[in-house]
């Protein structure tokens, strides 16, 4: 037999002789298209329904008069409201769902929340965040203890898995990054400095400025964004998966197990990419320098003189700090995250945004301790 035809819902809004009608016409199934309505619902119950073109319909139809219905005042003698032209077994179907009273406390109401209210629960909200950093901060330090005393379980392989992927692979994105921020540095610093015939103290301006704070800072950036990044995303998705749970119930401390080779491999090469950074920032102004008129051997000779041990190894031992708050604020993030593909996305968004907070807030720390201690 031939499929029957199917014809789109229907509602139109009209009057007749002062009386409102509502027609109702086409299929009305739940999954099948979507009801076009032609005039403006008025606040009041149809006297009469004109079903002449009704084709077949499901709850979707009984749903939408009843919430019609529902949604107008009702009348002062508390009668029910008119079904005259329905067909006869949608009648039925809502004489049955207008004898039941709504359950007026099923409906979702926007909760009424005082400000203070809001205050105390953005308090609590802190302090919960608090209370689990410094928990994952105890946690990685035991597991730290554990690997020093040879007790800590993972896999060497995962671990240098681990460091080629902070280290070798990102060199690229490092590399660009900081020949670009020297290159920024030499031309602005030449603009000013030739006006007082000092363009040679471009070498000074840009050597100082990499190894104390634009290197390591520009390298963490990136590696927040990069590595930091990854590890919540990798965590995240292992815990969605419920892998986390499975490593539990064989016995691996997930510490030792993802967390360890992430942070070790991080601390360990956040000093060497700095390092790094530092010397091609520093070829970068070289290359700015040469353009201006200043030799290369002089502008590294100049760059020698004033950088000295002490001040090369500022940034390097920064390094090592902003390494270990970008793998904790990864895995921590990553750990914490919600079941869901969502909930992962969430938490690769809150990782770098807390590693890179975490990061100018040392950074400002650290500066106000070398200016204390004079260096």
């Amino acid at each position: 037999m031939p499929a029957k035809e199917s014809h789109s819902p229907l509602a139109r809004w009209t009057r007749d002789g002062g009386q409102l009608v509502l027609a109702i016409s086409g299929d009305w199934r739940r999954g099948g298209a979507t009801p076009a309505i032609e005039g403006e619902a008025p606040a009041e119950a149809p006297a009469r329904y004109v079903t002449d073109q009704l084709g077949d319909f499901d709850s979707t139809l009984p749903a939408f008069i009843l919430s019609h219905l529902r949604s107008v005042a009702k009348p002062a003698d508390d009668s029910k409201p008119s079904l005259n032209g329905l067909p006869p077994d949608l009648r039925g179907l809502m004489d049955l769902a207008l004898a039941v009273p709504e359950e007026i406390e099923a409906r979702q109401t926007p909760a009424d929340v005082s400000e203070i209210r809001k205050l105390g629960n953005t308090a609590l909200d802190v302090w919960a965040g608090i209370q689990s950093i410094a928990e994952f901060t105890g946690q990685s330090m035991l597991a730290l203890g554990r690997f020093v005393t040879g007790r800590a379980r993972f896999r060497a392989r995962d671990f240098w898995m681990i460091v080629q992927e902070c280290g070798a692979q990102a060199l690229p994105i490092v590399s660009l990054i900081s020949f670009l921020i020297g290159l920024i540095l030499a031309f602005v610093g030449n603009v000013q400095l030739a006006n007082f015939g000092a363009s040679l103290y471009v070498a000074d301006l840009v050597g100082i400025a990499m190894v104390r704070e634009m290197g390591v800072v520009m390298t963490a950036i990136i590696m927040s964004g990069r590595t930091g990044a990854a590890f919540a995303a990798h965590l995240g998705s292992m815990k969605a998966n419920q892998e986390i749970d499975a490593l539990k119930t064989f016995g691996f401390d997930p510490f030792d197990f993802l967390v360890l080779p992430r942070l070790l491999a991080l601390v360990l090469m956040m000093p060497l990419l700095t390092l790094y950074a530092n010397a091609v920032g520093i070829f970068g102004g070289m290359l700015v320098g040469a353009a201006v008129g200043i030799p290369p051997v002089l502008y590294w000779n100049e760059t020698v003189a004033t950088i000295d041990l002490t001040m090369a190894s500022l940034g390097v031992f920064k390094s090592v700090f902003f390494g270990a708050v970008i793998a904790m604020s990864g895995c921590l993030q990553g750990m914490h995250a919600g079941n869901s593909s969502a909930a992962v996305g969430e938490a690769t968004t809150r990782a770098v945004v807390a590693s890179i907070t975490a990061i100018i807030i040392l950074d400002s720390g650290f500066a106000a301790i070398f200016t204390v201690l004079d260096i």
